[in-house]
């Protein structure tokens, strides 16, 4: 009984290749059923995001060789194909390996919380498919109990380090409520996606997106059910926003000093707060001139990140230690499994004594005999017949000067030296 995690991930591979071994989620269910088909692979789970595609399994065997066959030919890859783009971890390795990724240790932005839910995604489509067992059932059951205390005991994930999150979490730390709140987002590409995905997570329910392209802003606005308008159009919408978040790829800034003059005027000077990502900046940074504006720049919110990258290394550095003790406690369960088949025999051993001479002393008192010679004839002849076997393999180890079975005995049976 062997556990192995075998994979691909952002480190070993380039982009293409992680791109050829995904698996998209209709077709995990097929995949690692096909993966327990043989017979080399008795348990499976297979975790596929844009960063990794890794399969941790239960084999018979310790050699990688059928997973790594398998994941070559599921690609439909040349036999090279793989070759210096996969690890393969074995044991209490695998074990530490899986309690890294489910707490964001082995991810490209360090300690991103993503990665848990797909792994108890991934757990979850296995466990449907029917190709786990006691051995993976027990393995993500504590890896998501070591990521979650993780979270809670250490700061890995409680500060931000992508600019789109920050921008998002220094929002939070000016309005009390962001849900109450109007976002103007200026641009509708990929770091102002992310921005209102958060932002979504933070139940803002008013987002308008302004765009060059109305068409790209509607593409964006229909998965997040916001609203959608053109860049002409800001100056009559702007004094509408309370947060304002521009990322455009324009040489020139969209928002003026006398734009968000005539905003604020019309917002009677309620504060706004503006946050610029973009470089070149969309803002004149003259409007950060203004009273009632507080504006950020992609340079502010790159310190805090630096900042904060620094605190989730230190965090880092105590999550490895609750893993190392995890990993040490989970090798103690599954090594423990190693014993079971010599402990069910040895108890149907003693149940099987225990029948017969039951049915002896049974059958002794349906004759009359004295129940108290009955009752000492049936514990002498249960401890003489329990006894028996281990004193001849202790008198043979005596005669073969075998002191480690001696010493082994006195520890199973608690004598004394």
């Amino acid at each position: 009984m062997h556990l192995l995690a075998l994979g691909l991930n952002h480190r070993t591979a380039p982009v293409a290749l992680r791109e050829q071994m995904a698996f998209s989620p209709e077709q995990l269910p097929d995949a690692v059923r096909s993966l327990v088909s043989g017979p080399d692979i008795a348990e499976a789970t297979i975790l596929s995001t844009c960063n990794r595609t890794e399969i941790y399994c239960r084999q018979e065997q310790s050699a990688p060789a059928p997973v790594f066959n398998w994941l070559r030919d599921y690609g439909e890859l040349p036999e090279e194909a793989l070759d210096g783009s996969t690890y393969a971890l074995g044991g209490e390795q695998a074990v530490q390996h899986a309690f890294r990724v489910a707490s964001g240790l082995d991810s490209m932005v360090l300690g991103e919380p993503q990665i848990l839910g797909q792994m108890k995604s991934a757990f979850s489509v296995a466990h449907q498919a029917g190709t786990t067992g006691k051995i993976l059932n027990r393995l993500f059951q504590h890896t998501f109990s070591v990521a979650k205390q993780i979270r809670t005991d250490t700061t890995i994930g409680t500060s931000a380090v992508s600019v789109a999150f920050a921008a998002v979490d220094l929002a939070k730390r000016i309005f009390s409520q962001l849900n109450e709140q109007t976002v103007l987002l200026i641009g509708a590409g990929e770091t102002i996606e992310l921005v209102a995905r958060h932002l979504k997570q933070n139940e803002v329910r008013h987002i308008i997106v302004a765009n060059r392209s109305i068409e790209r802003a509607q593409m964006l606005t229909e998965q997040l059910g916001s609203e959608a308008v053109s860049l002409a159009e800001i100056p009559a919408r702007l004094h509408q926003a309370d947060i304002v978040v521009a990322s455009t790829a324009s040489t020139l800034p969209i928002l003026g000093k006398g734009t968000v003059e005539s905003a604020l005027r019309r917002r009677r000077h309620r504060p706004m707060f503006m946050i610029d990502l973009a470089v070149p900046r969309d803002i004149e940074p003259q409007v950060d001139e203004l009273d009632d504006v507080f504006l950020y720049t992609v340079d502010d919110l790159q310190n805090v990140i630096a900042a904060n990258q620094a605190s989730r290394r230190e965090a880092a550095v105590e999550a490895e230690k609750i893993i190392d003790l995890q990993v040490l406690r989970f090798m103690h369960w599954m090594r423990s499994l190693d014993s079971v088949p010599t402990i069910r025999s040895l108890r149907d051993r003693v149940e099987t004594l225990r029948e017969i001479e039951m049915a002896d002393a049974q059958r002794r008192l349906a004759n009359g005999e004295d129940p108290e010679q009955v009752l000492e004839h049936l514990a002498r002849n249960l401890s003489r017949k329990f006894a028996h076997a281990p004193s001849q393999a202790l008198k043979q180890a005596g005669q073969e000067g075998n002191a480690h079975l001696i010493s082994t005995a006195r520890r199973l049976f608690k004598l004394a030296p």
